[in-house]
């Protein structure tokens, strides 16, 4: 096995030396310029920045949950905005490119969150830039810029914004305006989408420090914002380059706001805002796992919880899609991904992260209802691929939009999670409750009695994509149960009287199995192959299945049964998990190890869905990662009393890990 995955690591092309250059466990760093490279998007929740290996380059900028059809009469997908964050350089007259670079460096610096390249152009200057989504404004970003000259130079500086295809019409302008004494030279760019007629607006401007007199100049011809300066020997600048993307979905007049924006930047300066960012990164870090006797793995794992942290930001009641910010894969739609992978980790390390994403589905509960009246059901039918209105989203194509009903049980039982770990009494009653009642009320209603009383739900999409009008899926059966199970507890929490028909379905609900005993996909599972793990999620993370001889013989058999190469990661972070709480160290660590390795893309790691995909980053497996270590290495569980911790075992050469800042009071957890 272990011979298999390193052959699986060499075709992904995932260089360990890279990992090992890093000064420091909060740094990824390459100095390869030459290598495949896939880069990593710098993220706040509201907008996602994608840096590349080019000098200043920018693939695209991804906006948060602000959608218009990808065709006519098409589903939503989610935006690329206008990027405001493209700068041009020139020493000498020639403008700085891969061909006249050396010494080239990148790091991402996750404690920061800052995407950090260096460089020395032709010779003449050393030059080095950090990039970040701004924590402190989530619509805008900020690139700051280092330049000492090494001989006697000339630089000019040029920046411009890119207006994707996707729009249907667009408009540059060059502002000159003056606020309280300071003088804004600025870019703004506005457009509109074709089809569902979303307004996107967007500024920049430089910012130099204050001692620094530079009055940038509009090129008509380029769209370019400019200025230039002369530098002796030894002589060094820095300035920066700030901008803002606002849309018509967060904003009445987000033409207006995008300039807003970009003046209080002015007023504010490079530090102050760079501080901001900072201190509140500080604060999202007091959640964080600490892994001593092995940098590498610790390096991956605080990568994935610094991915999930970039996705996701209190306050805005919003959730993330399988590719966070990165890309429009996934049409930034939102599925069970949420709720079963990316959502607990959150839970425990941030309840107030984890509160946006739980009432990204209570505020959309009124489209679920809908949705479930649509289809004669009652209660609430949360659709698959959910966008900003929380309608089925899922191309009309797919089977998954119709049948794939486990997602409403998911959602159900990240509900009442949340409640178990925060114990808030009165959001349980006016927002939690409403919601397990109407999910429960929806089971109760799609569940079909059987002759000899039990109860079955036919004709669904389990997590196994591959089988489609499964009857009683056992991991659909068995998630239905827990939150019928988790609606009564929540009515009695209320003081209100629960559904008897809850209880009924719930203890009625059939789990198949085979004739030696191993627990079966659905009714009719004769061996085929799966795209991932379904009846082991009844082991974890649903707790359904806890006796150790059945849980084994369940891994044992459905391991060989997963697509090996279009299977998502998660499967094998499930069975880590089981494994660790078993006592079986060299097991957990195996799976552990397929759960990330073999989809990391290089220069930095970043997770891909499968072994041979390339649509990073994927989140989602972020989530699974981090569960492996969380829930599997460290034994953390989240119970009706709260958290717990269960015993697990460790990797052997790994020595301790600590994982801090869980719950409401913050408490650290260690293993060793």
């Amino acid at each position: 096995m272990r011979r298999i995955l390193f052959l699986l690591l060499l075709l992904s092309g995932f260089q360990y030396s890279k990992a090992k250059e890093s000064p420091n466990l909060w740094q990824l760093t390459t100095t390869d310029v030459q290598s495949l490279y896939v880069g990593t998007p710098m993220a706040n929740g509201g907008i996602g920045i994608l840096p590349w290996r080019e000098p200043f380059s920018v693939r695209h900028v991804i906006l948060n949950h602000v959608f218009d059809a990808d065709r006519e009469r098409g589903v939503s997908r989610v935006l690329k905005g206008i990027n405001p964050f493209l700068m041009t350089l020139k020493v000498n007259g020639d403008a700085i490119s891969l061909d006249n670079i050396s010494q080239w460096k990148q790091t991402i610096d996750m404690k920061e969150a800052t995407h950090i390249s260096e460089f020395i152009a032709d010779g003449k200057a050393e030059i080095s830039y950090s990039l970040c989504a701004l924590r402190n404004m989530p619509y805008a970003g900020l690139i700051r810029v280092t330049v000492k000259a090494l001989q006697d130079i000339n630089l000019n500086v040029g920046t411009h914004m890119d207006i994707p295809e996707e729009y249907a019409s667009s408009t540059r302008e060059f502002h000159d305006t003056e606020s309280d004494g300071i003088k804004v030279y600025m870019l703004h760019s506005y457009a509109s989408t074709p089809w569902r007629k979303q307004q996107v607006a967007s500024s920049s401007a430089f910012l130099f420090e204050k001692e620094k007199e530079i009055i940038p100049t509009f090129s008509d011809s380029s769209k370019e914002l400019c200025f230039g300066i002369s530098l002796k020997k030894n002589e060094e600048i820095t300035f920066a380059l700030v901008g803002s993307i606002c849309s018509s979905r967060d904003f009445i007049d987000p033409c207006n706001e995008a300039e807003r924006e970009i003046i209080y930047a002015h007023h504010e300066g490079i530090h102050s805002l760079l501080a901001a960012h900072t201190r509140l990164w500080n604060e999202l870090w007091q959640g964080d796992i600490l892994i001593e006797g092995d940098d590498e793995t610790q390096r991956a794992v605080r990568f994935a919880l610094f991915n999930l942290y970039s996705s996701c930001r209190e306050g805005n009641g919003l959730s993330i899609s399988p590719m966070g910010l990165s890309s429009q894969d996934y049409n930034g739609h939102i599925f069970w991904d949420t709720e079963i992978w990316m959502f607990p980790p959150i839970l425990l390390f941030n309840q107030k992260l984890a509160e946006s994403m739980v009432n990204y589905r209570i505020e959309r509960l009124p489209a679920a209802c809908q949705k479930a009246m649509s289809y004669g059901y009652r209660g609430a039918m949360y659709p698959w691929e959910s966008d900003d209105a929380g309608e089925e989203a899922t191309p009309t194509t797919a089977l998954t939009g119709p049948f794939e009903h486990h997602i409403t049980a998911d959602i159900g039982i990240a509900c009442w999670n949340y409640y178990c770990v925060t114990r808030d009494k009165e959001w349980l009653k006016n927002k939690g409750y409403p919601l397990l009642k109407a999910v429960a009320d929806f089971w109760s209603s799609r569940a079909t009695c059987n002759d000899d009383g039990t109860w079955s739900i036919n004709n669904v999409v389990g997590a196994n994509e591959y089988k489609h009008g499964a009857t009683d899926n056992a991991f659909t059966n068995a998630s239905a149960k827990l939150v019928l199970q988790y609606a009564t507890k929540a009515a009695t929490a209320c003081s209100t009287k629960a559904n008897k028909q809850w209880e009924i379905v719930a203890n009625g609900l059939k789990i198949h199995r085979m004739p030696d005993g191993v627990t079966k996909e659905h009714a009719t599972y004769n061996g085929e192959m799966i795209k991932q793990a379904d009846v082991n999620l009844l082991g974890y993370p649903l707790r359904i299945i806890t006796d150790e001889k059945q849980l084994r013989k369940d891994l044992e058999y459905y391991a060989g049964k997963i697509d090996p190469q279009h299977g998502p990661a998660m499967s094998f972070a499930v069975f880590c998990v089981q494994y660790a709480r078993m006592g079986d160290s060299d097991k957990a660590y195996e799976m552990f190890l397929r759960s990330y390795q073999p989809n990391q893309r290089p220069p930095f790691g970043v997770l891909a869905e499968t072994p041979t995909s390339n649509n990073p980053y994927f989140m989602t497996g972020a989530g699974g990662l981090l569960q492996a270590v969380i829930n599997g290495f460290c034994g953390l569980q989240i119970t009706d009393k709260g958290i717990i911790q269960l015993p697990a075992t460790l990797p052997k050469h790994w020595k301790k890990v600590t994982i801090k800042g869980i719950g409401n009071d913050k408490r650290v957890y260690i293993n060793h």
